[in-house]
């Protein structure tokens, strides 16, 4: 679906315009569900992030909108600080037991904790237009227009760019995921904790950390009765200056050595060094697949896009512990690409509180709905408490940066011709299509619009 950015490429979209509603996989209401739609015939990922920047999210090859102020359960797009993330105690809980059934083999008894996945939510996602709005023969068409458009590498439905090795068939492994195991590559298991960090201080015996204070004080007091000899205190001892443990060492203790079993993540491929897009990340407990990820990698983020796991390892929180994975995925990306260090969660419901669980991932932020900025979910949940639809953004000045002003200079593609809809509607006289590029336009803000290029038929 996504395009590795370049300096010629195009993303191609048809708009729909959304206006009905569809039953809500939340709420269960029959037709509370409302939001925009587009099918993605191809897509950048600079234009992907700049459109899930205002709100949008794909499915497959459907991007939607929801409309927050109609629709019964609001979907408001968040962000964690992946660089900043910490473990909560629910989270180093998740990897304890992840450890505790690798070393000893045990499966907790029940049912998991109650992390819902959007993709085990078959119902809560967009409903595709019934029109046959991408049929063969159109998909065709589009076909042959991007050959004569010029190239720039692909990344259709699930599909990247790979130097080393053939890309994974998403369409196989979202079907069989065991049907793959013949077909994976080996990669490293991450390695498993080495003793001492020998880039942290030592441990002092509590003699030495009681003499050096006294001496500190002794300075102090010097200072104060006027030495002026004495500049500074001492500096801070090392129990002073103890960092928190990182989520990587959390991550690593869970993957202990001489187990009853082996825990695998493989990442198909390996980063930004060869492409962003869009990635399978497969988990492989003794050789057998148990669980699969998609997610994006984007100029600024990682976004996560669907999982989904064995019924047989519902206990293990195995949806807890991918989005622990992919944090730190995305903490050793942008030691590559240093722009890169969000993680986006997808939506965050606050109406539904089995969907609340995304709100742990901090810090965090939520995107405000009308002027597109980020602000932090503390901030956002007071808010959310007294009414389903807020806007967060507490300037009432402040507007959409990327707000239409001219959807003249929107760019349509009619009939292998890429021009602005300036010229399309002097070409196509007494055309009503205005109000529906207008909508299109407006939503995906003036920059996109200058961009994407919109289908006309």
């Amino acid at each position: 679906m996504l395009k590795m950015a370049g300096n010629k490429s195009y993303t191609i979209v048809e708009y729909f315009g959304g206006d009905c509603g569809y039953r809500c996989g939340y709420c269960k209401n029959d037709e509370g569900n409302f939001s925009h739609g587009m099918w993605s015939h191809t897509m950048t990922v600079q234009d992907y992030q700049d459109l899930i920047d205002r709100g949008w999210r794909r499915s497959g090859k459907y991007v939607y909108k929801p409309k927050l102020d109609k629709t019964c359960c609001p979907q408001y797009t968040i962000r964690c600080h992946a660089l900043k993330f910490q473990p909560s105690k629910s989270h180093k809980k998740v990897l304890k037991k992840i450890s505790k059934f690798i070393s000893k083999g045990e499966l907790p008894k029940g049912q998991d904790d109650g992390e819902p996945m959007d993709s085990v939510c078959d119902e809560a996602g967009p409903r595709e237009p019934s029109t046959v709005c991408h049929s063969e023969l159109k998909c065709a068409a589009i076909a042959d227009i991007q050959k004569e458009l010029p190239e720039c590498p692909a990344i259709t439905e699930v599909q990247k760019e790979v130097v080393d090795g053939a890309p994974v068939d998403s369409e196989k492994s979202r079907k069989d995921p065991e049907s793959v195991a013949d077909e994976r590559t080996t990669a490293a298991a991450p390695k498993p904790g080495m003793g001492a960090d020998p880039g942290r201080p030592q441990c002092r015996k509590a003699k030495d950390l009681r003499k050096e204070r006294r001496l500190q004080k002794e300075q102090i007091r010097q200072h104060a009765d006027g030495d002026s000899s004495i500049v500074s205190p001492m500096p801070p001892t090392a129990a002073q200056t103890k960092q928190p443990k990182p989520l990587e060492d959390f991550i690593n203790e869970s993957l202990p050595d001489n187990s009853s079993h082996c825990l695998e993540a493989e990442h198909s491929p390996d980063g930004p060094e060869v492409g962003y897009g869009s990635f399978h990340q497969q988990y492989w407990l003794d050789g057998r697949i148990v669980a699969v990820g998609v997610i994006d990698i984007l100029p600024t983020c990682v976004s996560s896009v669907y999982f989904y796991y064995h019924p047989d390892f519902a206990s293990l929180s195995l949806g807890s512990y991918s989005a622990l994975r992919e944090i730190a995925f995305t903490r050793q990306l942008q030691k590559q690409s240093p722009k890169l260090s969000y993680y986006y969660l997808g939506f965050y419901i606050h109406s539904c509180p089995k969907m609340r669980y995304k709100g742990q991932y901090r810090p965090s932020d939520l995107l405000c709905p009308e002027t597109y900025a980020w602000v932090q979910i503390e901030q956002c949940l007071l808010q959310l408490e007294n009414s389903r639809y807020a806007r967060f953004n507490q300037d009432p000045d402040a507007g959409d940066p990327r707000v239409l002003k001219d959807v003249g200079r929107a760019l349509v593609l009619y009939r292998r011709a890429v021009m602005p809809y300036a010229a399309y509607s002097r070409k196509r006289k007494g055309s009503s299509d205005e109000t529906e590029v207008q909508q299109y336009a407006d939503l995906v803000g003036q920059d996109s619009a200058e961009r994407i290029l919109l289908y006309r038929a």
